[in-house]
């Protein structure tokens, strides 16, 4: 329990980025699950139309501070990856 009123403010401030953060991360994952549903199940011409959707959510991710840049650069290029070698197919 805080004892100090900037203490208790740091604590309001770290609950409610802690919300920002998880809601964040949660829309990255559930971004990414779906288009790798779409590359395993879907045609490909549905995950060539998910995929820069996609790009575009990892990318605020790495702006909000939820994923590395070099992180969210790796994931848009094995999903580019995985999506035109569906195309390819």
């Amino acid at each position: 329990m805080p004892n100090h009123k900037s203490a208790e403010k740091r604590d309001r401030q770290n609950q409610k980025r802690n919300e920002i953060n998880s809601s964040n991360r949660t829309r990255l994952r559930s971004q990414i699950r779906k288009l790798r549903e779409l590359i395993e199940k879907g045609t490909p011409q549905d995950a060539l139309q998910a995929l820069p959707g996609t790009i575009s959510v990892i990318d605020k991710s790495v702006q909000k501070g939820v994923l590395h840049r070099n992180a969210a650069a790796r994931h848009k290029a094995r999903l580019t990856a995985h999506v035109n070698e569906r195309q390819a197919k």
